[in-house]
């Protein structure tokens, strides 16, 4: 080998270490881009949030201790309570008034005192009622004050309680006992013995004020299955009215069109033959209508959003920052997601976003469905926001927050990882130009958004609550609708109802209904509401005054009193609808929030209904109120049980006060009409089935905020786009970024009672 071959190879071995050690160094640093950066916080975290806080288990154990040992009554555990028992019937953080939580954050006052609310059924007095304690100071309570005739004007009567797991089990024996009197009309339309049979809870519960009867409508109950779609086409009716169990019975039955005043009756009307049975086979379980069992195997998997550095947000305790955004957050066990304290930059935008009420108002030619005007706030929107499944109902990685609530127990639950928070990245431009005229460049920004969220089951309907926070200062609040349609047995002109789909099932038409409160605080409390809409307007050619065009223009109005801030359910409303502060921006206009509103609703009851003042609240579409502490919910929980003698009724919000410079509130209806259809089978699509709001800056800043966000990207022609800096997206190195997923598991099914709370077997 000659000295030339030498050298050769010597180079060529140089050249491969140096290669090599290249690789290894590249190697080395590329983890560091994807290692998980820590979240900084926006803002001081000083705890001041948890002025708005959930209560904790321990704070929920201690106010129940404190009750039993300060009452001077007994208390049986809810749980088993009787009607005619003394019952815990919940306990509930007691907000304080904004007027003491504002000097708290904003002027450096005394933090208020933590306080619970505690809601008894004294069923053991004589005269039975419901009453509402506030208990405090947590978490060591001393004193108790009765609250219920200062929100209500008198003591709740007793009728408007919720019904309870306990009664519902009672109204199950009761109702099984009296199918055993029909044995034989059981055999032959449903191929059942009754034991089989589930059935699903009406409401409101009666006809008149005083009344506790309800009707109950008896499905097939095939495991694994949704039984709402499987009606047999037997209805009850139970009088559950009497503090004595025993004294209940069944006032009548439906079948097929024919009204019987018992079990005994109607058995005697299929042996004599003098009853038309439509015989209804009990269904296999793989191949039951509703099943929601998938018809193919896996296939390859699908997108994953993740976060190559970690989450550029941050949650402790109650509250989430993120790019400019501050929220606290929590639940009510009633009527589900309350945010608070919500600021942009600083700054307060809204002191309160919270869902108030969820309405589902039914039509059918069977007892059950035309009488159904569901309130779910009184079943328990928040209650019933079970744990959510990883990868469907929240993306993979989002954080998972515990919710804890005492219900119908003396002791405290927890709905595990009931509430996600993620940032989501849309795959759409926020706002984006590519300029093809005088200079060549192209500027965009990636519409990232941080969403709160839950999902709530109610009977046969899953709620999706989203709440989402943008770059640009605006807030969008949206519910999807999903889970199962409630149904009627399809009978006579059932088709003027709805839709036939299935052999013997009609998806019966329902509005959906949703209201909201938001207590926005533009520049300060004192705000103002403005509309600005447009008109044409025929005007002289300047240049050409011998023609004319026809112009628009801006009308700007400022409304002065409620009655003018009242907008019907249908009615348009103003295109630009806004809440002004005081103080202008740069450019000389006051600073602004504008309310957009985004909702397909079907008609509002009619104001005829002896039960219409009760969800009064569906009349309009937005309403804008003076703020007071003593009107702090658009509803209330004793509504659903006596709607004719309604606890709270919203109308009386608005009484034409001046709502100029004031502390104003935006109670916002959205819904839509549900005419069920066969593609609702096995259930209900969450496409085109969402509503909502927005609220988005107008002239509240003096450019659009968004430019300070992270995620913006700008090169020209003159720049070489394969730099880093053009798209730093296109220099992660993606392989090493892979996240690593935690096991999935799901304790959802934990510490639910089958057949209890709104139905069942």
């Amino acid at each position: 080998m000659n000295m030339k071959t030498v050298l050769v190879l010597l180079l060529l071995a140089l050249a491969t270490i140096f290669a090599l050690v290249c690789v290894l160094l590249t190697r080395a640093r590329a983890p560091s881009a994807c290692q998980q950066q820590p979240s900084a916080q926006e803002e001081a975290d000083d705890g001041h949030s948890q002025v708005f806080a959930d209560l904790t288990p321990e704070e929920l154990a201690q106010v129940v201790q404190y009750l039993r040992v300060s009452l001077g009554v007994p208390l049986a555990d809810a749980a088993r309570a009787k009607p005619s028992d003394n019952c815990i019937a919940s306990v509930d953080v007691q907000l304080p008034a904004k007027a003491e939580v504002l000097r708290f954050l904003d002027a450096g006052g005394a933090r208020p005192p933590r306080e619970a609310l505690a809601v008894l059924y004294f069923g053991a007095q004589a005269e039975p009622n419901v009453t509402e304690y506030v208990v405090g100071p947590l978490p060591a309570p001393t004193y108790h004050r009765d609250v219920t005739v200062q929100k209500y004007g008198g003591k709740v009567p007793y009728h408007r309680r919720a019904v309870t797991g306990v009664e519902y089990a009672a109204i199950n024996e009761l109702i099984q006992k009296e199918l055993r009197k029909a044995p034989r009309f059981l055999a032959a339309c449903c191929a059942s013995d009754g034991t089989d049979l589930a059935f699903i809870t009406t409401a409101p519960r009666g006809l008149k004020s005083g009344d506790r009867t309800t009707w109950f409508v008896l499905f097939h109950g095939i495991a694994g299955s949704g039984y709402f779609v499987l009606p047999v086409g037997l209805e009850v009716l139970v009088e559950h009215g009497p503090l004595d169990v025993s004294q209940w019975y069944l006032r009548q039955i439906f079948y097929n069109g024919h009204y019987f005043h018992s079990t005994a009756e109607l058995e005697n009307a299929f042996v004599t033959k003098s009853l038309k049975v439509v015989v209804v086979q009990k269904p296999q379980e793989d191949t039951v209508l509703g099943s929601m069992r998938p018809l193919r195997s896996p296939g390859a998997p699908g997108p994953l959003q993740f976060e190559p550095q970690g989450p550029r947000y941050s949650v402790r305790d109650n509250r989430v920052t993120y790019q400019g955004w501050s929220i606290a957050f929590g639940m009510n066990p009633n009527t589900g997601p309350r945010l608070f304290d919500i600021r942009f930059r600083g700054e307060r935008i809204i002191y309160e976003l919270s869902l108030q009420e969820a309405l589902a108002l039914y039509g059918s030619n069977c007892p059950g469905g035309m009488s159904t005007r569901y309130l779910d706030g009184s079943f328990g929107i928040g209650r019933f926001a079970y744990e959510l499944v990883r990868g469907v109902d929240c993306p993979y990685m989002a954080t998972y927050v515990d919710r804890h609530y005492l219900s119908e127990s003396d002791v405290p639950r927890t709905n595990q990882n009931s509430l996600c928070i993620f940032e989501h990245d849309t795959s759409l431009p926020l706002r984006r130009h590519f300029s093809d005229t005088h200079s060549l460049y192209y500027g965009g920004l990636r519409k990232n958004t941080l969403v709160i969220r839950a999902v709530s089951t109610l009977i046969n309907y899953d709620y999706v609550w989203d709440f989402m926070f943008y770059s640009n200062g605006a807030v969008e609040v949206r519910v999807h609708a999903t889970g199962y349609i409630s149904s009627s047995f399809f009978h006579d002109q059932g088709t003027d109802y709805g839709n036939k789909v299935g052999p013997h099932t009609l998806g019966t038409m329902h509005l959906h209904h949703i209201h909201y409160k938001v207590d926005l605080d533009i520049d300060g409390q004192l705000n103002s509401l403005e509309s600005h809409d447009m008109g044409y307007q025929t005007v002289s050619i300047p240049w050409s005054p011998e023609n004319t065009l026809q112009q628009p223009f801006l009308r700007r109005e400022r409304l002065e009193r409620e009655n003018e801030a009242a907008f019907p359910l249908n009615a348009s409303l103003p295109r630009y609808l806004s809440f002004t502060g005081l103080k202008p921006n740069r450019w000389g206009h006051l600073r602004s929030y504008r309310v957009q509103v985004v909702s397909f609703p079907g008609e509002h009851l009619p104001t005829s209904s002896p039960m219409e003042k009760a969800i009064s609240w569906g009349r309009y579409k937005l309403a804008v109120t003076r703020r007071k502490e003593e009107e702090p919910t658009s509803t209330s929980v004793y509504n659903q049980n006596d709607p004719w003698t309604p606890t709270v009724t919203f109308a009386d919000f608005i009484n034409d006060e001046t709502i100029a410079n004031e502390d104003l509130v935006a109670w916002i209806s959205v819904g839509f009409l549900h005419v069920p259809h066969a593609e609702d089978i096995p259930n209900t699509v969450t496409v085109g089935n969402s509503v909502g709001f927005f609220l988005r800056p107008y002239n509240y800043f003096d450019e659009d905020p968004s430019l300070y966000s992270p995620d913006g990207i700008y090169f020209s022609s003159e720049q070489g786009i394969g730099a880093c800096g053009a798209n730093p997206l296109a220099c992660l190195p993606a392989a090493t970024c892979a996240p690593r997923l935690t096991p999935f598991q799901y304790g959802g099914f934990v510490n639910i009672s089958l057949g209890s709370p709104l139905g069942g077997h």
